[in-house]
């Protein structure tokens, strides 16, 4: 099976919940509003640098870590 080359911004996108009823559905809606978000770029090191030098919303990366595997899945 060939990876998709979809964003993991773009993955994330489709988690985003007005209620934000978890962690990485809480995560989506904040990235959303990120400007500055590296939204092309599907490297865990790089996003994963990105947050933890940027985003304060993110209140552990352990939320990245479960968004990461999930997009990690649908790959």
């Amino acid at each position: 099976m060939v990876k998709s080359d979809r964003s993991f911004y773009n993955w994330l996108m489709t988690n985003r919940n007005v209620v934000a009823a978890d962690e990485v559905q809480q995560f989506a809606n904040n990235a959303f509003l990120d400007s500055t978000f590296p939204k092309q770029s599907t490297d865990f090191d790089d996003i994963s640098q990105y947050l933890e030098e940027n985003a304060t919303y993110l209140t552990a990366m352990s939320i990245f870590d479960t968004a990461w595997a999930a997009y990690e899945a649908a790959r």
